[in-house]
């Protein structure tokens, strides 16, 4: 894809029911890793045409290469495959997330890693050419709306869930698919 060309970010949405279910999550985070593990099984149970599943990036500084992870997330996007294409890279995140994540946060073998390191591994991960949307000049666009999204809902942390607009604070990533969509599907 050419720096200059038009470029369109799929939006990360599945589904097509009233029931709206945003998930704010950062894709190294390991609390977030479950939660994204279940949101196929959580559409599959509930159904598509009765819930809608949102994905929100939510990026956090102390995961430190979180900027470069999540632009490589909407980078595939504008991809052909868009949405698919971006779940694919947060897929291969999960599946390899001690590869994109610093050891306590602040040490460990990525001290050494550069941005193309990372995103070079992301491609060899996802099979997906990454490097030319990623440099996309105003792809931060997206970056930032998604980042803007989540501060005017109060999200500060991930994973955090919302139903219909309304943060759901006793939701966590380690209930049951099924306890999801009991609430889900509750009037």
């Amino acid at each position: 894809m050419s720096q200059t060309a038009t470029w369109n970010a799929d939006p990360l949405t599945w589904g097509r029911g009233p029931r709206l279910f945003e998930i704010f999550l950062e894709p190294t985070c390991p609390f977030s890793v479950r939660a994204f593990g279940k949101l196929d099984e959580t559409l599959e149970l509930a159904g598509e045409d009765r819930i809608t599943i949102k994905i929100r990036l939510q990026s956090q500084p102390w995961h430190m290469y979180s900027g470069v992870v999540v632009r490589c997330i909407l980078a595939a996007s504008t991809l052909p495959g868009g949405k698919e294409a971006a779940k694919a890279v947060m897929a291969a995140v999960a599946a390899h997330r001690e590869e994109f994540e610093f050891t306590r946060h602040c040490d460990g073998p990525n001290m050494d890693a550069t941005p193309r390191d990372i995103i070079a591994r992301i491609e060899a991960y996802s099979d997906l050419q990454l490097a030319d949307a990623f440099a996309i000049p105003n792809l931060d666009r997206q970056v930032k709306w998604h980042c803007r999204y989540a501060r005017q809902n109060g999200i500060h942390a991930s994973p955090t869930f919302m139903v219909d607009g309304l943060v759901q604070s006793d939701m966590s990533s380690g209930d049951a698919v099924s306890d999801w969509v009991s609430r889900l599907l509750a009037p």
